[in-house]
């Protein structure tokens, strides 16, 4: 990659996560260090990540460390050649880091039918956690104890997702003022708006192409026109058509971090479909804090509200397809753009508008879920342990639903 491509370091910062004692190198290595592989079935190369996807706590960073360990370091079933092209690619596409490069490595496999394979497996389980999830807040959600829980959680949560928006500002930005401006137009507006506006993420790319890499401006007209066509095409077609073409479009505006996507689907799901209310959503998204895999597997406890089990499969398949198919079509030939420095900077740009949305989102966020003093500790404290130690989310989340409990009863 060029050395102008933000670091892969920034992606463990999508749900918050701290980088774990087996972190991803930023800066791929020479290509001398490439390694044998060794044979291993496609049914036992799926199930290895069948079990990530169960266990695999962390945020991307963590996880693309894991299958770095597990199957680069300790099991040699992919090369590193292969294992950082992978994350190269995942840097560069839209969709959630950890997703693509696996299913990036799926088809390096066993092609078409090893990608499809893992990406069934590595999303499968934390889409099967938040269906129970679900279920269970439909049936129980109008029971006190529920109530409690969830009114700790979503202080929480605000916490979570503030310490998320800083560092993720801090790595990808640095003192890139043209990045710091883009940062900040999106920050305002969705902070205004209470929803992302498509159109900026977009010109907030094509700036960064036209500035850092003039005089190519047919590049990002071209490129812009891509993301705008792409995301308006195909009207919906009954409301589980309707569903799944909605978080389809969503899924192709995540780049690296799962939470680039919360304020997108915010303005959509409450504001424009009126789907949910914005409590709601801020359970959606606690939902997905407290279950491994993805933060996007969200859309699932939405689809789920919205027409049931049907509804959270039409959703999550939504949100993926985009993130599979990039994959697939531009794995074979990813090599002869990778290294382009117009799609770098297309891609920068596009990365510090989402930074912004999603430091907007955290004030959309904040004013439903922390209106009165025990709210406000909450939030408070779950932010400075969060600074301060080392302390897993899903922790922090616990013990803000135990505290939310006692203090509902109260």
């Amino acid at each position: 990659m060029p050395s102008s491509a933000f670091p892969a370091a920034c992606y463990h910062l999508s749900r918050g996560y701290h980088v774990q004692s087996n972190p991803v190198p930023p800066h791929p290595p020479e290509q001398h260090d490439v390694s044998p592989t060794r044979d291993v079935s496609l049914m036992r190369f799926a199930g290895y990540f069948l079990w990530l996807g169960t266990v695999g706590f962390g945020g991307p960073i963590a996880l693309a460390g894991y299958m770095q360990q597990d199957l680069v370091d300790h099991r040699g079933w992919i090369s590193k050649e292969d294992y950082l092209d992978g994350l190269a690619l995942a840097q560069l596409a839209p969709g959630p880091l950890a997703a693509q490069l696996a299913i990036y490595l799926g088809y390096i496999r066993a092609g078409v039918l090893g990608a499809t394979l893992v990406a069934i497996a590595f999303v499968l389980p934390s889409f099967l956690m938040v269906l129970a999830l679900s279920a269970a807040y439909v049936r129980y959600g109008g029971l006190a104890w529920m109530q409690g829980v969830f009114y700790g959680i979503g202080a929480a949560v605000i916490g979570i997702i503030a310490r998320s928006a800083f560092k993720l500002t801090k790595l990808t930005l640095r003192k890139d003022k043209l990045l710091w401006g883009i940062f900040a137009v999106l920050a305002v507006s969705t902070a205004v708006t209470s929803q992302e506006i498509i159109w900026l993420v977009v010109l907030g790319g094509v700036v960064a192409l036209v500035v850092k890499s003039y005089p190519l401006r047919a590049s990002a007209s071209t490129a812009a026109g891509v993301f705008l066509a792409a995301s308006s095409v195909l009207p919906s077609a009954g409301q589980l058509g309707e569903i799944f073409l909605y978080f389809a479009k969503a899924g192709m505006f995540v780049f690296g971090s799962g939470l680039a996507v919360v304020p997108f689907l915010y303005g959509g799901v409450v504001q424009g479909h009126h789907w949910l209310t914005p409590q709601q959503f801020v359970d959606a998204v606690a939902v997905a804090m407290i279950t491994p895999g993805p933060v996007v597997i969200t859309v699932a406890f939405i689809g789920y509200l919205v027409a049931g089990r049907a509804g959270a499969t039409a959703a999550a398949a939504g949100i993926f397809l985009p993130v599979y198919v990039v994959v697939v079509v531009l794995a074979p030939s990813y090599k002869r753009w990778s290294k382009n420095p117009q799609l770098s900077a297309f891609v920068r740009g596009v990365t510090a508008a989402a930074t912004g949305a999603i430091a907007g989102s955290v004030v959309v966020l904040a004013r439903r879920s922390i209106y009165d003093l025990p709210t406000i500790i909450i939030a408070a404290v779950s932010l400075a342990v969060l600074f301060r130690w080392k302390v897993p989310e899903p922790v922090i989340i616990a013990v803000a639903a135990v505290i939310g409990l006692a203090l509902h009863r109260a």
